[in-house]
């Protein structure tokens, strides 16, 4: 035990680190296209240029980190990181802010494809469920240490000058990589993409866990893209409560890491957690713009995210345990492959929908969308279904 705690202690403190800025970055976006005179389309676009860019680099990442070392793609994704922080808290008009969210998708692949890749090599398999619990517990303090900080520095300083100013995490970031995890070398593996891709997508668990992420990530991503705005235009909160409130949901969502990854552990088959799991946050997410004022939007948010916080663990397991030792950044880039995909579809299509008929139609359409997920994540999982190779899904 003593072991394993020093090999992941230093991967946990840096993702702590990234995701910090990474949240600030979420939280003070929409408020910033809005200073600018951007719209509701704008912000959906921006997420998309973000998240599109991080789905299409996520597989050659992790690939690269197989080839080249985990460490060094870690280190890369940082010093990307944080010259994107600097360029969007700089930025005076919408359009650069593209070229920055963009950047930042490569930044958060390279990053995200590493950060597991390495964590699922440091620990065994019958403990995977707990070490990504306490990896995205990091993750979570992250979430709310990001939005609490920014929103409170707003009563000092202009929201530039906190998105400028959070660059320096990626630096703590960067000096705990450097002194904590390990520069291990990459492994031969040539330049074949090919059949570590056929070997990991032929099994009914990719299926399985690739529908699960797709719904778990289209409802994640529309809700945390347009969740300040829709706390400013809807709730009719300050900065300061909508800063409160998705900290709250991030504490909430982070106290679910352990257990929730302790129960993923336990379970022999991850697939009807995913199916049910994804269904009841959806229905949450019906709900949600039925609501007013703070406290019952925040009570909503904070109940419902520890079902689908343990959710994504499962499918973390699911995907960790596609790959072996020399092909486990691939598996790790195919997760972030489609974790961004949904994330870019969701806020572009259901912020489309908001802008023309509000946040009742839009948050609305959404949920219907995360429920026909669940179906056929259940549907995929069904051992009637032949149409793969009858394996664990996971």
């Amino acid at each position: 035990m003593p072991a394993v705690r020093n090999r992941t202690l230093p991967i946990y403190v840096a993702a702590g680190c990234i995701f910090v800025g990474f949240a600030i970055r979420s939280f003070g976006l929409p408020l910033r296209v809005d200073e600018l005179g951007g719209d509701r389309v704008e912000v959906g676009l921006l997420y998309s240029a973000g998240t599109v860019t991080a789905a299409g680099l996520s597989l050659p990442a992790g690939f690269l980190a197989d080839r080249f070392g985990k460490r060094a793609m870690l280190l890369l994704a940082i010093a990307i990181g944080a010259v994107c922080q600097v360029g969007l808290g700089m930025s005076r008009t919408v359009p650069p802010l593209f070229l920055w969210q963009a950047l930042a998708g490569c930044s958060v692949a390279a990053g995200q494809a590493a950060l597991m890749a390495a964590l699922a090599d440091a620990v065994p398999p019958a403990r995977l469920g707990r070490a990504m619990g306490w990896l995205t517990l990091a993750f979570q303090v992250g979430f709310l240490v990001g939005p609490a900080a920014a929103g409170t520095s707003l009563r000092w300083l202009s929201l530039q000058e906190v998105l400028t100013a959070s660059s320096l995490l990626y630096a703590l970031a960067l000096a705990m990589t450097m002194a904590g995890i390990p520069a291990t070398p990459g492994r031969e593996t040539g330049w074949n993409l090919i059949g570590p891709l056929r070997q990991i997508t032929r099994r009914r668990a990719f299926a399985v866990g690739s529908a699960g992420m797709l719904g778990a990530t289209l409802l994640w991503g529309t809700l945390q893209a347009y969740l300040p705005l829709f706390g400013r235009e809807q709730l009719r909160l300050s900065g300061v409560q909508i800063g409160y409130m998705i900290a709250i949901q991030a504490v909430a969502n982070g106290l679910a890491r352990v257990p929730g990854g302790r129960l993923v552990d336990r379970l022999p088959r991850r697939g009807p957690l995913v199916a049910a799991g994804l269904a009841a946050y959806a229905a949450s997410l019906a709900i949600l713009p039925h609501l007013t004022g703070f406290w019952s939007a925040t009570v909503l948010l904070a109940l419902s995210v520890p079902v689908l916080a343990t959710v994504y663990l499962a499918l973390g397991v699911v995907f960790g345990n596609l790959g072996t030792a020399e092909t486990r950044g691939v598996a790790m880039g195919l997760y972030g492959l489609v974790l961004y995909l949904g994330l870019g579809f969701g806020p572009a299509v259901f912020g489309a929908v908001m802008e023309r008929s509000g946040y009742l139609a839009g948050f609305t359409a959404c949920a219907a969308t995360g429920l026909a997920m669940a179906g056929l994540t259940a549907v995929l999982r069904s051992e009637r279904l032949t149409l793969w190779k009858p394996v664990a899904a996971g």
